[in-house]
């Protein structure tokens, strides 16, 4: 799906890179770090998602003479400037968590090292590409363990903002463990399954409900799963798919596969129909459920005793309705001196959440003896964590929080992505990323995923960055 997006940026990028430009620093060597403030929906854990998109962003970026006009046209840019953009190569440094990873509040996800100008402009589409999915990623990931084992159906397309949206959050949503999508371009485009039977309209289409389930029958008769609310469950739309299962499918030597409820109280209903299926033998048949749900009415639905084999999930996933801002943002870390030396940069705020890390930094992760993630550490990028040594970690903000691990495993999580502007990603298939996610969360305590009040995963730094950082806030706030 390549696809130039160079021109969607916001104004002031350019602004900013004519004026770097015509003040002669804009092959100042400039490091920009994404990273987010605070979990979706108050959760434990993110999880990182839109790396592919971003590759494929940044490996088609270009200028076309008819972008050039238009910049021309609003008067602000010099001629100079402007020719630089015709023959624009991309020459920076990528780094980036991998998708499927958890991810927390504070940490680099993404890193830009290379010319000013460069670094800076890709900032929009930086936060835009992972933002989005990231924020589907997290959503998803907590509907399909609310769900226990059971499959979760993105169904939300039509509810989505937008088509790139609906695509990219499909996709998002596959990464996190949902089992398939309503979105046949996402099948196509990305493998994710396609799934889907009927609507409301196709029983309508029929003079009787039983008519249309026969005509779908007849159609599908290895793959019947009929919608049985259009009109009543228990009195019409029950009795219907048993009728079928018997007169027309088991004749056949075929098996209903399975029935759908996409309204009414559906732990009330899904009890009543299970009940009645199972009674007629059907208790291979599945019971589907949709209608407006979310990872709290899932874990509700099944504490009170709901029998439902899997969930189609539409507007509240792919909208992430609760929550449907990521909050992820770009800043300056450090720039390069002319000897090559890392000049850290900080921003600094009466907001304390505001104030940013500065410097060229590596994240790590410490995995304890059990196989379950402890913490993070954020590192200047030249320091290693020696496993094989006592590792002592604390608390950034209350310093005399500190803990010793003397058995865990340090994993760098940046990978790098782009060097000197050529790309050397490996893209992965889907299928691999939404493993690797699926063993990733798996790996974090039940205390960390839980819905309410979540242990809070630390983000902490090493002894050589705190101090870069605690010096940096004493000089500039003199």
């Amino acid at each position: 799906m390549e696809k130039n997006l160079t021109m969607l940026t916001d104004f002031y990028e350019f602004t900013m890179a004519n004026g770097y430009y015509k003040q002669g620093v804009a092959d100042t060597i400039a490091y920009f770090d994404m990273f987010f403030r605070r979990i979706p929906d108050d959760g434990g854990y993110a999880v990182m998602a839109g790396v592919e998109q971003l590759v494929d962003y940044m490996k088609n970026l270009s200028f076309s003479e008819e972008d050039l006009a238009y910049l021309r046209s609003k008067g602000c840019f010099c001629e100079e400037f402007l020719d630089y953009l015709r023959h624009f190569r991309f020459a920076c440094d990528v780094w980036a968590i991998p998708e499927g990873t958890p991810i927390f509040p504070g940490e680099p996800i993404v890193t830009v090292r290379g010319p000013v100008m460069q670094a800076q402009f890709v900032e929009t589409m930086v936060l835009l590409t992972v933002n989005h999915q990231s924020l589907i990623a997290t959503k998803a990931s907590r509907m399909v363990r609310a769900a226990r084992g059971r499959a979760i159906m993105e169904f939300g397309s039509r509810r989505a903002q937008g088509s790139d949206a609906a695509v990219l959050g499909a996709r998002a949503a596959y990464i996190a463990g949902c089992a398939g999508t309503a979105c046949v371009i996402s099948d196509r485009d990305f493998g994710v399954p396609a799934v889907g039977t009927m609507a409301h309209s196709w029983v309508q289409m029929f003079p009787t409900e039983f008519d249309a389930f026969k005509a779908y029958a007849d159609v599908y008769p290895d793959a019947c799963t009929i919608l049985i609310d259009t009109y009543n469950v228990l009195r019409s739309g029950v009795p219907n798919a048993i009728r079928l299962s018997r007169e027309v499918l088991e004749p056949q030597g075929k098996r209903l596969k399975g029935v759908r409820i996409d309204s009414g109280d559906i732990a009330y209903l899904s009890k009543k129909t299970r009940a009645m299926l199972d009674a007629a033998g059907l208790q291979d048949c599945k019971i589907v459920v949709s209608n407006s749900l979310d990872e709290f009415l899932i874990r509700d639905l099944l504490e009170q005793g709901a029998c439902i084999d899997s969930f189609g999930i539409g507007e509240r996933l792919i909208t992430s309705k609760s929550e449907p801002v990521f909050g992820g943002v770009y800043k300056l870390a450090a720039i390069e001196g002319r000897d090559g030396s890392i000049i850290p940069k900080i921003k600094i705020s009466e907001n304390v959440e505001k104030i940013t890390t500065p410097h060229f930094k590596q994240v790590w992760r410490l995995i304890g003896e059990d196989g379950f993630d402890v913490a993070d550490v954020l590192t200047l990028r030249d320091e290693q964590i020696d496993s094989s040594k006592p590792y002592t970690i604390f608390d950034p903000t209350h310093t005399w929080k500190k803990r010793t691990l003397e058995r865990f495993t340090a994993e760098p999580l940046q990978q790098q992505l782009f060097r000197a502007g050529e790309c050397v990603h490996r893209a992965r298939d889907i299928n691999e990323i939404r493993a690797y996610c699926a063993d990733k969360v798996s790996h974090l305590w039940s205390e960390t995923v839980r819905f309410e009040n979540p242990h809070q995963y630390y983000v902490d730094l090493s002894p050589r960055l705190w101090e870069v950082k605690q010096k940096l806030l004493e000089t500039m706030s003199c």
